[in-house]
């Protein structure tokens, strides 16, 4: 509403004086109208000159006052003064109007406050000399001292206006603060958690089962073949060796700082040197074009599409080799993960909508990008993910050393 907008967190304050400062405006409209009808003689075409005036004035101030899409300030400014200037001349009593009309205005803005002193010290002196036929110097001199101390006590507000925004903001600066604070702890203590329990699960879960898994190796190979239990202590190193397995995607995916302390590359090469050596294959990770510098959110994302390929070329393809390739092309990052395997057989899964597969094509979905799923029993498996590059973050990255 007025000249200088004020902070939002201080709008409900400064909304409450100018409803105020409103208020007395229609008031001053009223009684100087009435005053004017009432106390002076008028033609009918002067007092409905005057009835004209003060209505558009009224309504020129609510349409300021209550839309947004009304007149700005300084639109209204030039109305206001000329409806004001019109009642002035036809009935000087309405200069009272001006402390309604102006004061929001300019009681914190030196600009508007400058203008509103000086013209209506103006015409007070025009309206001197009309009446007497000549502006004494005493006047004058009284009229530019009551607009210093106006001008002075404007100047006062305005910077107490001003350092109320301004600390009014420096407060909402100090919650967001805290509230960024607050999060960072809690994503601080939650990774804290996560890290102890992944401690937790590989100091137990995951070396009882390795040590169970070397047990049943050791008891396979000290029956003989045609042994009546050999079958059930091979199925029971089988168990053993998959929830191996699992307990290590665990803690994988617990690990917060797989990607912290490498690049996305060096994570992918973590990935297959750890397959290799689960599975006893040859696994590697090729890292092709110029890297760039994703997000966090989006390197984990693909970090996650890749071991969740891995973790069933583990439990499921019986591959001798797998490639990962990871392109960062002219349009697009693109993901590879191929095994040479028994591939897909025919069934619900064969399309590639399995669980594992169903999570790595929500992953793709939430970077924008695509997920397919070539195959053939007997042929291996190929998954892939494209994420083209409006959807990445293009800061570029140092160069990955290729394996």
């Amino acid at each position: 509403m007025v000249a200088q907008t004020p902070h939002p967190s201080a709008a409900e304050p400064a909304s409450r004086w100018n409803n105020l400062w409103s208020v007395l405006f229609y008031l001053l409209l009223v009684y100087a109208t009435v005053t004017s009808l009432v106390m002076e003689t008028h033609s009918g075409i002067r007092a409905g000159l005057i009835l004209g005036l003060a209505l558009v004035l009224g309504v020129w101030h609510t349409l300021w006052r209550l839309s947004r899409r009304g007149p700005s300030d300084g639109i209204y400014f030039v109305g206001a003064t000329v409806l004001s200037a019109g009642l002035v001349i036809i009935d000087p009593d309405f200069l009272i109007l001006s402390i309604g009309v102006f004061a929001p205005l300019c009681y914190h803005d030196l600009r508007w406050g400058t203008v509103a002193l000086v013209g209506t010290g103006g015409v007070l002196l025009w309206l001197q000399r009309t009446e007497q036929g000549a502006i004494p110097w005493s006047s004058v001199l009284a009229m530019v001292l009551v607009v210093a101390a106006g001008l002075l006590l404007v100047g006062y507000f305005a910077t107490v206006v001003r350092q109320s925004a301004e600390r009014q903001q420096l407060i909402d600066e100090l919650r967001r603060t805290q509230t960024e604070l607050a999060e960072a702890e809690r994503r601080a203590g939650v990774l804290t958690e996560r890290q102890r329990l992944a401690r937790d699960i590989h100091d137990t879960l995951t070396q009882g089962f390795a040590s169970i898994a070397m047990l049943l190796e050791a008891a396979t190979m000290s029956l003989p073949p045609e042994a009546s239990g050999r079958r059930h202590v091979e199925r029971a190193l089988q168990t053993a060796r998959d929830n191996l397995a699992e307990s290590r995607r665990i803690v994988w995916e617990m690990r917060p700082t797989a990607l912290v302390d490498a690049s996305l590359g060096e994570a992918l090469r973590g990935l297959t040197q750890e397959l290799a050596d689960d599975v006893g294959i040859e696994a590697r990770t090729n890292v092709t074009g110029t890297p760039m510098t994703l997000t966090a959110g989006e390197e984990d994302h693909i970090l996650r599409v890749a071991q969740e390929a891995m973790n069933n070329i583990r439990k499921h393809a019986d591959a001798s080799r797998v490639n990962v390739t990871l392109s960062y092309m002219e349009e697009a990052v693109v993901l590879d993960v191929a095994d040479d395997g028994v591939g897909i057989p025919a069934g619900p899964t064969s399309n590639g909508s399995g669980t594992g597969m169903r999570f790595m094509r929500e992953r793709a979905e939430t970077l924008g990008g695509k997920f397919s799923v070539e195959s053939a029993p007997g042929e291996g498996t190929t998954v892939a993910l494209h994420i083209p590059r409006p959807h990445l973050s293009r800061t570029p990255a140092r160069v990955e050393p290729q394996s």
